[in-house]
């Protein structure tokens, strides 16, 4: 280890020291997150992301009763009868004046390289201790953007970001960088598309999100899109109940069947030669809380437009790498799995062949999605949004759980369709959400 890299050990872990280098907040360009200002952390030129408000989506619920768990009990924001009620101004302007009783790089950066991902992602000590400034920033613009404390986070509040979301995103930019190596100067670089596979009510939303305003904020324009948007319209899908009577997989969204494969191609298409500045898309957007919790492709009006040129696409889903298996095999895990089965052959066309690099979060047991999907539902209906009764969402989830138990085996031990080994990052995450030492 250096001597360089010693010398961050005696610097107190403070979110406005100097000692941030290259990555010193540019005071011109800020961000705004729900009512608190952000800075990039970017020399590079400002982009469209500076126009950007970062709203924290209804499901990030600090509520006791569902939520994220993790972002719970935290000085910087204060729960009100009316709800959260984080204060104007830039948010280390309400951090405590006394220092916090664990505070120094050197128990941050042992904290780090405790974390379950460093291993696997082929970090030292020294690796760890070389970047350390980049992981001190991250971290301060991790904490604005959900509104936290950051000289008092609480371990959960640290685990989620120092052993997952910065080690995914470190991850990513070097999937971008070897991306981006493979093409000449002056060529057209697409946007390398990272596919995010996880079973519903993981957080894979909540780290799509986390992971987009860090590339904002470092200056990479990024585009974030999950299969949901690639819903049948609600009109579409009462025609697919149609066509498929008493198959209670296909009687509302979700399996495979459920989709617009043609609008999906047309979509991705469209972001793969978004290439160069100007060129402008709008992406496309599914309101899940319509007709009552089932659904509806939301008006183009609502749309957030992107324009290039992007670097990365991130595209989540819950059945994203799932590979069609023999009619025997499914049909012993569910007879009406069959015809879904048979659709399924046509989603590498239209989802998977387009992604480039993996991400896949493991789980052991998929009864967890059902408690997870329900929390999400409370969330949306304490924000005022309408959701589904908790009887609605045992019925919904329960047409998911054939799917997870024909293909995600093949997922798990094979990875996704058409990955490849040197591009892909598997984690495996407890009941908690949080990455744990697995396979």
């Amino acid at each position: 280890m250096s001597m360089a890299a010693l010398n961050i050990f005696t610097r107190p872990y403070s979110p406005t020291a100097s000692s941030l280098g290259p990555y010193d907040f540019n005071h011109h360009n800020r961000f705004n997150v729900g009512s608190c200002k952000l800075h990039s952390l970017s020399p590079r030129k400002s982009n469209n992301a500076a126009s950007r408000l970062y709203q924290i989506p209804t499901h990030f619920s600090k509520s006791g009763s569902g939520g994220c768990s993790w972002m719970q009990n935290n000085s910087t924001c204060h729960n009100t009868a009316a709800g959260n009620d984080c204060r104007q101004g830039e948010l280390y302007s309400v951090f405590p004046s006394k220092p916090a009783a664990v505070s120094s790089v050197q128990d941050l950066f042992e904290f780090i390289c405790s974390g379950p991902l460093i291993e696997k992602m082929g970090l030292t000590p020294e690796k760890i201790s070389e970047s350390i400034d980049k992981w001190l920033a991250y971290g301060t613009q991790l904490c604005r953007l959900f509104q936290l404390n950051e000289l008092y986070l609480t371990v959960p509040q640290k685990a989620r970001f120092y052993h997952y979301y910065i080690p995914v995103f470190l991850w990513c930019e070097d999937q971008i960088s070897q991306h981006r190596s493979m093409f000449k100067d002056g060529e057209d670089i697409p946007p390398l598309v990272i596919g995010f596979s996880a079973p519903q009510g993981c957080g894979k939303t909540t780290l799509v999100f986390a992971l987009d305003y860090l590339f904002q904020v470092t200056g990479r324009k990024s585009a974030t899109i999950s299969i949901d948007d690639f819903y049948l319209t609600a009109e579409g899908q009462a025609k697919m109940r149609e066509e498929n009577p008493g198959n209670a997989l296909l009687e509302f969204r979700g399996n495979a069947g459920s989709h617009d494969l043609p609008f999906s191609v047309e979509t991705l298409t469209a972001l793969d030669n978004l290439t160069k500045e100007g060129m402008k898309m709008k992406l496309p957007r599914y309101d899940k809380s319509a007709y009552n919790g089932r659904g509806d492709r939301a008006s183009p009006s609502t749309w957030p437009e992107i324009e290039g040129p992007l670097e990365a696409i991130l595209f989540e889903g819950w059945m994203l790498g799932f590979k069609p298996l023999s009619a025997e095999v499914v049909k012993a895990v569910d007879p009406q799995l069959e015809t879904v089965n048979k659709n399924l052959e046509a989603y590498y066309d239209a989802w998977d062949k387009f992604i480039k690099a993996w991400i896949v979060i493991k789980i052991k047991d998929p009864s967890c999605v059902y408690q997870w999907r329900l929390q999400a539902e409370i969330a949306m209906r304490e924000a005022g949004k309408p959701g589904m009764s908790d009887e609605e969402v045992k019925d919904f989830v329960s047409r998911y759980l054939p799917a997870y138990k024909a293909y995600l085996p093949t997922l798990y031990s094979e990875g996704p369709s058409g990955s490849n080994p040197k591009h892909l990052l598997v984690i495996e995450i407890d009941e908690g959400r949080n990455p744990i030492l697995g396979n």
